[in-house]
């Protein structure tokens, strides 16, 4: 019997360590044929070290749930997502109910994805009270959790927490629509505030850094109304549509995400409002990148959706491979203001890129 080298994977010492022990006393043994207790022992020795030190370490898998997988936004982030679960060499499972962004339907799509027994999930969810359970069923489960874009009420468990900076961005575009509006104090203006989500976190921080920039800089705008469109761009239409009625003094909106920000778009282009209504939104998918630079947006407000996912999988990958903690629990990405003045280079750099 010849014990070759090629039975261990590279690097792995304890196999080869074993392997030259037998190679060095296999003549003596075959020759004298003593020690055949022995020398089974050895060999099951050697068998049990093929089966655990030799053998090939088991592919990881990472599981990436998130609501309303059709959304631009969420295809920027299986691009990054995708890039780095080749990287990193491990299985990509990734799910979605295509269009609805609830509870109802992303808790099923959990369950499912933890019967397949991942190593990790990365989940983005879509209520951070209606997710709660399912974080800490994964985590219960010994899955290891990242959250990204938005998390839940208590996210101390997860690896790692990364989102975007939404009480900037909610700063961010109060600052633009006062700078379209001609802001002057002592004088009064009627603005809307398109949502997908009353209470998923995003959400919740942008509107509240909005609502506090106008407080503090801006008491003439008067926040009208505030409507809700489950990540739908035809209900968003619908209810700048509302508006539009209600409101015949609206001097701004601001769409909190980007299927608000395409719903208020085409509602005010179908109107002829385009340039009297100063129209602020989030994210930077192409085709709203587009409309920006022919006007009908103001401004949009750009995160970094690849790079949250490539983030949270490499830290995934990291900790279950090593045990290797992040560095910062609760990662906040910085967001971009575009407008007319950006320059081609950064339209080129954040706006979304989707799969093929």
């Amino acid at each position: 019997m010849i014990f070759k080298r090629s039975y261990c994977d590279d690097n792995n010492t304890d196999c080869e360590n074993v392997l030259a022990f037998l190679a060095k006393y296999q003549g003596e043994i075959m020759n004298k044929r003593i020690l055949s207790v022995g020398i089974a022992a050895i060999a099951a020795a050697a068998l049990t070290l093929g089966v655990t030190g030799c053998a090939p370490e088991k592919k990881l898998t990472i599981a990436f749930v998130m609501g309303a997988e059709s959304d631009p936004f969420f295809q920027a982030m299986k691009v990054g997502a995708e890039a780095e679960a080749a990287a990193q060499g491990v299985d990509l499972v990734w799910q979605g109910d295509p269009s609805e962004y609830n509870v109802a339907t992303q808790v099923p799509i959990v369950d499912n994805v933890l019967a397949q027994s991942p190593d990790g999930l990365v989940l983005i969810p879509t209520d951070p009270n209606g997710l709660q359970a399912s974080a800490d069923k994964a985590i219960e489960a010994g899955v290891a959790v990242a959250m990204v874009d938005t998390t839940v009420s208590d996210a101390s468990k997860a690896v790692i927490t990364i989102t975007g900076d939404n009480a900037d961005g909610g700063a961010k575009a109060a600052d633009a629509i006062a700078a379209a509006i001609g802001y002057k104090d002592g004088k009064t203006y009627e603005v809307v505030v398109g949502l997908t989500s009353a209470t998923a976190t995003t959400n919740v921080g942008r509107l509240n850094g909005f609502k506090d920039r106008v407080a503090s800089t801006y008491p003439g705008i008067q926040i009208k109304d505030v409507a809700y469109s489950a990540s739908n761009p035809q209900t968003a239409n619908s209810n700048v549509n509302n508006w539009l009625t209600k409101y015949p003094n609206l001097k701004g909106i601001f769409a909190i995400d980007g299927t608000n920000a395409s719903g208020a778009a085409a509602a005010l282009q179908a109107k002829n409002l385009v340039g009297k209504i100063a129209l602020v939104g989030y994210d930077a998918y192409p085709a709203n990148v587009d409309l920006l630079k022919q006007g009908v947006f103001t401004a949009l407000i750009a995160q970094d959706p690849a790079a949250e996912a490539r983030l949270a999988i490499k830290t995934l990958v990291e900790y279950i491979k090593n045990g290797t903690k992040a560095a910062t629990h609760d990662v906040v990405i910085p967001n971009v203001t575009l407008d007319a003045n950006t320059s081609a280079d950064d339209f080129t750099k954040y706006t979304y890129v989707a799969t093929n």
